[in-house]
């Protein structure tokens, strides 16, 4: 595709993960035929193609499978749409056009509307602030998948791994099944971030050493990693290693996005959107992991059902205006509030529901109030990674100017705030 022709289907899906493909595979059913799907990597997928343990289809195609047999089974689902490999998105342009580039070259191309569902990507080094040297041998857990399952190649024999999200396990799992030992599992935080019976998988199963309250101070080697210094109640300590694995602090792959005119969320690093995925210039949509880091491939591929519904009834004329939101304000310990706005006229009505994540263990309470009158509470207890869920129904009328989400620990008064 070259020169300044455009291209013009009724949908283009931006990356052939769970969410695209099963947006993909939804609007077809309704009757939505002209879908065409581009994804950078040269197989359909998404990262459930590199990841081979378990865990993955039963609420999505009624069977457990692995990572590899999930990611064929959502492309088999999807074969009806137009599935293009080693496209690459470059530019952004208001009206839902694209500029791209081939093996063949480049060229735009424009959707009535356009589905970005490009994942999300783990947090590698440079912004951890990591200290030391710089080796080879640190990667992250895609990386590292990649290395062992697609390359069929070891990077290194014994390493050690950066947090204790449920992605951490899968990378303890992946060195198993690669024959790397791991010397170590390190957290930060005073528990794990998965939930609990994991480490004691590690620790009884695996025999991995899992240290909580534990900081990562440098990383030391030449050519390649020697070991990494680690700090522990106030002691500093060496653990001989020729890897470092860095996992999870998952952002929303958004890249292209950043310099476009679309409007991004400061806490979730992905678009704003509405309940239905609509992002702030009308014909782009976006879904899965894109808009709340981070949550299961078997969850991304049902909300992309969900998402293709919404973009269906949205070229039928069906989905509410664009044009009068409900903006929402979170303040206190959350890191970030899905939807950021919601569409009007709309009465919460149990069809969907926000979704927030908090960067550390609070326990206080959590509220949703407007024009200083609380409309919904609850205690809480929330967890880095677990989702917090707050019903649509506290949305009560339709003619609130702003929604204010709190979550206050106990003994502590809101840190700030942060709207749109």
């Amino acid at each position: 595709m070259t020169g300044n022709a455009v291209e013009t289907h009724d949908v283009v899906i931006v990356g052939a993960g769970p969410a695209g493909l099963a947006a993909a595979r939804q609007l077809i059913e309704r009757g939505v035929t002209d879908v065409v799907v581009l994804e950078r990597e040269r197989e359909a997928g998404g990262i459930p193609r590199h990841c081979h343990h378990t865990g993955y289809g039963l609420r999505e195609f009624g069977r457990l499978m692995k990572g590899p047999a999930f990611a064929r089974r959502t492309v088999a689902a999807a074969e009806r749409a137009s599935i293009r490999t080693g496209v690459t998105v470059t530019t952004v342009e208001p009206g839902g056009i694209l500029q791209i580039a081939t093996p063949s070259g480049t060229g735009r191309i424009r959707g009535r509307r356009v589905l970005f569902a490009l994942g999300v990507r783990e947090t590698p080094r440079p912004p951890r602030l990591i200290s030391g040297t710089r080796p080879w041998g640190v990667t992250t857990t895609g990386a590292l998948q990649q290395f062992i399952y697609l390359s069929g190649l070891r990077p290194f024999r014994r390493a050690v791994i950066i947090s204790s999200e449920l992605v951490s396990f899968s990378a303890l799992l992946t060195m198993r099944s690669g024959g790397i030992e791991t010397a170590a599992m390190i957290e930060e935080n005073a528990r794990i971030t998965a939930r609990r019976p994991a480490d004691l998988m590690a620790r009884f199963l695996l025999g991995v050493p899992v240290l909580t309250s534990t900081r990562l101070v440098s990383i030391e080697g030449a050519g390649q990693v020697e070991g990494v210094t680690i700090e522990r109640n106030g002691t500093q300590s060496q653990i001989s290693c020729d890897g470092v694995v860095f996992s999870g602090r998952f952002r929303p792959e958004s890249a292209i996005l950043q310099p476009s005119h679309l409007q991004i969320d400061s806490g979730s690093g992905g678009p704003v959107v509405d309940q239905y995925g609509r992002c702030s210039d009308p014909a782009y949509f976006a879904s899965g992991n894109m808009i709340h880091p981070v949550e299961t491939a078997g969850r991304c591929y049902r909300e992309g059902l969900q998402t293709g519904q919404f973009i269906a009834r949205d070229l039928e004329g069906r989905l509410a205006p664009a044009d009068q939101v409900l903006k929402v304000e979170t303040r206190g310990a959350l890191s970030y509030l899905c939807p950021q706005v919601v569409a009007l006229p709309e009465i919460g009505n149990g069809t969907w529901s926000f979704t927030a994540r908090v960067s550390r263990e609070v326990r206080g309470r959590i509220s949703v109030s407007a024009d200083g009158s609380e409309l919904w509470s609850r205690s809480i207890h929330a967890l880095p990674e677990r989702r917090i869920t707050i019903p649509s129904q506290v949305i009560l009328r339709n003619d609130l100017k702003t929604l204010t989400v709190q979550l206050v620990g106990a003994g502590e008064k809101p840190d700030g705030r942060r709207s749109v």
